[in-house]
């Protein structure tokens, strides 16, 4: 999956710098990305003036939501891609661009002093399940929530604030997508990849677990869902697959099983 869109968009938010822009659209007037590949749809972005300021994946479902500003009329889009494919466009708070009202320079400012003392808002509006941002009481919150998460804090909410709670839920998820590459363990031990096969078809991912030296010892079935137990001795992974309409659903090491031996 890419991670700008693709994790291109270095290149393409430099291009978008010194691109002529045309008038700003709304993302209503967008709606011809939906579709196209991410490459394409930063290039376009870029000549129409946007430019790219952050993304994120998300571990839970597999997208990733890239955020383009558009100087001239202020404007912040939102972009959520999956298996590099556009899938939506939407218009967002100025804040989701690192923006908010219309003096850019003030702003930039502002967040400068803001980063030195750790109070600059950083989560962004796909964090939240409704898309949307909370009230500013609760957004703090849900950011303290964020950050803890994504950082790998111990859970702290002493202020039993439900949106503490979603905050850490949605910095745990981007914590964990942008550790999809790490194989989970440490030590000097040569491990085998497993997590770039989620969902992958299952044919051809029990192909792929076993050229990187896996085995099955187990599998077992509990209603639509079955579960394979895969083994490699070399570096003592056991890894539990859950499969669900053909495709991998899940892959994670369980560390230990009766037939992981």
């Amino acid at each position: 999956m890419s991670s700008v869109l693709s994790k291109s968009a270095l290149c393409c938010a430099a291009f978008a710098f010194t691109a002529t822009p045309v008038l700003a659209e709304k993302a209503d007037q967008l709606l011809f990305l939906n579709g196209q590949s991410a490459m394409d749809a930063e290039r376009q972005l870029g000549s129409r003036g946007f430019r790219h300021e952050s993304s994120h994946d998300s571990y839970s479902n597999g997208y990733t939501y890239s955020y383009w500003w558009h100087d001239r009329n202020k404007n912040c889009v939102r972009i959520e891609a999956y298996d590099r494919q556009v899938m939506t466009v939407a218009d967002v708070k100025d804040r989701d661009c690192g923006h908010s009202g219309g003096n850019t320079g003030a702003i930039l400012g502002v967040a400068a002093g803001a980063a030195i003392l750790g109070a600059l808002l950083s989560h962004k509006s796909h964090h939240h399940k409704d898309r949307e941002h909370e009230s500013d009481d609760h957004a703090r919150e849900f950011e303290r929530g964020y950050r803890d998460g994504l950082h790998n804090a111990s859970y702290h909410n002493y202020n039993r604030d439900d949106s503490y709670a979603r905050g850490y839920e949605a910095g745990v998820d981007e914590r964990q997508a942008n550790l999809r590459h790490h194989k989970g363990r440490g030590g000097y031990v040569q491990t085998a990849q497993f997590n770039d096969l989620r969902n992958a078809r299952a044919a051809g991912g029990m192909t792929q677990l076993e050229r990187r030296g896996f085995r099955q010892v187990d599998n077992f079935t509990s209603g639509n869902t079955r579960y394979s137990i895969q083994w490699r001795p070399q570096s003592r992974q056991c890894v539990q697959v859950t499969i669900a309409d053909g495709r991998f659903y899940d892959l994670r090491d369980i560390g230990q099983h009766p037939k992981c031996r």
